[in-house]
Order: C-alpha cells, then structure tokens, then sequence
C-alpha cells in the first residue's frame, strides 16, 4: 500500500513538473499582437523611437515574439482617441501610447483596461491609474547634470539656463532640477536665462543675445542640443565653457571634435519604445505586474570625461568616443544612446540607413 501510495505521488509529482514546463514553453512560444499608439511623428526622436520597435522585435529575445503594428495620428486629441478606439475593437494584448495628452485619453484606456488590454503609456505618459507609465527620470537627469556643471567650476562662476519650451511640463521640471542643485553652491549665480525650445536655432540665438550682455559666463546648461551653444560662444570669440546638453548625435561629435570642450549629455532615449514592449510582453508571459505602476528608464548620460555622480552613484556616464557612442556619419539628430542592454540595436538601424 506505502509502494502504491508513493508510486501516485511520484506520477503526480512527474505529471505536475511536466505540466509546469509545458505552461513555461508554452508562454516562451506565444506571440501577442501589440499596437503601438503615436500622436506625433514631426521630429527624429518619434521617427527613431518607431524604428527601434521595429528592430527590437525582429531580433534578439523578442525575435518572433510580437506583431507589432504602429499606428500613427494627426497631432490632435480626438484623432489618437479615435484611433485607440479602433485598436480596442481589434482585440491586441496590448497597447502602447506615446500621448497626446496626460489626461484627455484617461476613459479611452480605461475602456482598454476594461477589456483585458495591457497598456503602458510610455515618453509623454498618461495620469489614469490602470495604465502604467514608462519614461525617464526627469528628476534625475537635470540634478546630475547640474551637479556635473558644479564640479566642473568648483563651486564658483556665473552661468545661463536655458528655459526650454514655455508651457512644457518637462521644460519646467528640467529648470528646476537644475537651480535646485545648483542653489547649494552660493559661489555660482545664474546671471541669464534664455528659451532654447529645444531647437538649435533659437538656443544660438538665446545665447548669443546673452552674451552680447554679459562679459563673462562660465558655463551653460541648456535642455537642447548644446551645441548651439558652443557655437554662439565661438561665433562671439569667447572662450569654449562647460556645457550641460541632450544626448544627440550632433552634439556628441561636436564634443569630441571642438578642442577644449567639456559636455556632458543627458538621454531620453528613444528606445523607450522598445522598453515599453518588452515590458508588456514580461507582463502577458508572467502575469506579474511591476511593482510600481510608474516606471523609470534610467539612460547612460554621455560625457567628455568620466564622471561619478555622489548625489546619483548607481549613474552611467559613457565617455563620449567617436565611432563608438558618436557618429559623424550618421544623422545630426539621432539620439543617444541607441540600444538598451538587451538587444543589439546599431546606428544604422536606430537611423534606417
């Protein structure tokens, strides 16, 4: 009877380990269907973003694993409502959305949720609480960079702040991040600010028109491209300064090429995206949700030199090399850098060259 017993355990026991690895084989297998909602495509950061997706399931873990269809709309709130409410009718395992709008679609994925849709808002994210919310860390970038700016004058000199975009949430967060840090350095005073509107156009001119007023500036922190900048100082036969930037392409070779410069760049990814996908298809394997509903992307920053943040130590700084992290080659305004850890994307494809 013992023999019996045991003998029913063991199958049971076998039965279940086998049952076990075939629901594991079986959520490795499946592929899920996963639109990909853009309000927006105007720039090379959505441009990029879009590709990255379609690279980052086409090769690596992913590869097989999703159908991904991107829908593109009119930059309007009604059209991207209308175009989740068709994507809802279609039934996918998920949705992702870069948003028009931080609350105007609140209902539209409500009713998503409702139907059993994984959605993930991701870049400009979305305030209803069923959906999750994956961007960079907005707190984060501004206080390293800052911090950077500090240490690069040590503690003493004058510098213009850029004001980014008037009105964009973002803009003021990056402001702020940036005069909070510096606020602890009495020596350092921001003598000027300009609004760069994250365009290289308008940051020369910011600029410029700064140091037409002001015989002495030693550093700048701009929410652009930076290079704008450094070009405006030398345009103005100033001397090259420390200047805090964004992670594009652009401005990673002037850089590495303008002799004296000192950078250091900070990243909003464009692989967002792609974090944004592996992070729902994670959800639809396991069933396990994160922990938080919001979800930080911490992106490497670049710079002319190492650096170790002590405000942020579990920071990246990539030390900006020509070939490696910058590419004269390829597109001014590729964004930096190209790929999450894991998967390959190389500058060729992040361009759709």
């Amino acid at each position: 009877m013992r023999r019996l017993t045991h003998a029913i355990a063991l199958a049971a026991m076998t039965a279940g380990l086998a049952a076990s690895a075939a629901g594991h084989a079986t959520a490795e297998d499946k592929k899920y269907t996963i639109y990909l909602s853009n309000n927006f495509v105007g720039n090379d950061w959505r441009q990029q973003m879009e590709r990255v997706a379609t690279v980052s399931v086409n090769k690596g873990p992913l590869a097989g694993r999703v159908d991904l269809k991107i829908e593109n709309v009119e930059n309007t709130v009604q059209a991207q409502i209308n175009s989740l409410n068709n994507i809802i009718r279609a039934k996918p395992d998920a949705i992702l959305i870069d948003a028009g709008s931080d609350t105007a679609l609140n209902p539209t994925i409500k009713k998503a949720c409702a139907a059993g849709i994984v959605v993930i808002s991701f870049d400009q994210v979305v305030t209803e609480p069923c959906a999750y919310a994956l961007e960079s860390d907005w707190q984060r970038i501004p206080a390293v960079m800052a911090e950077w700016m500090a240490k690069q004058l040590n503690g003493k000199g004058k510098v213009f702040v850029d004001r980014g975009l008037a009105g964009a949430p973002i803009s003021a967060a990056l402001e702020k991040g940036y005069l909070d840090v510096l606020k602890k350095y009495p020596g350092i005073e921001v003598v000027g600010n300009y609004n760069g509107e994250y365009a290289l156009g308008p940051e020369q001119a910011g600029v410029a028109s700064l140091l037409a007023a002001h015989p002495q500036v030693d550093g700048i922190l701009t929410q652009g491209y930076g290079s704008g900048a450094m070009k405006a100082l030398q345009d103005a036969g100033r001397p090259i300064v420390p200047v805090v930037g964004f992670s594009y392409n652009s401005t990673a070779v002037a850089c590495a090429k303008t002799e004296g410069a000192k950078c250091i760049l900070g990243s909003n990814p464009a692989y967002l995206s792609s974090e944004a996908i592996k992070l729902a298809v994670d959800i639809l394997d396991t069933g396990k949700k994160p922990a938080e509903r919001h979800v930080l992307v911490k992106g490497d920053f670049l710079a002319t030199a190492p650096f170790t943040s002590e405000l942020y130590p579990d920071a990246v700084t990539q030390v900006i090399e020509v070939g490696k992290n910058a590419f004269p080659d390829s597109p001014p305004g590729l964004t930096l850098p190209i790929t999450p850890d894991w998967v390959e994307i190389t500058a060729a494809e992040a361009a759709g060259s």
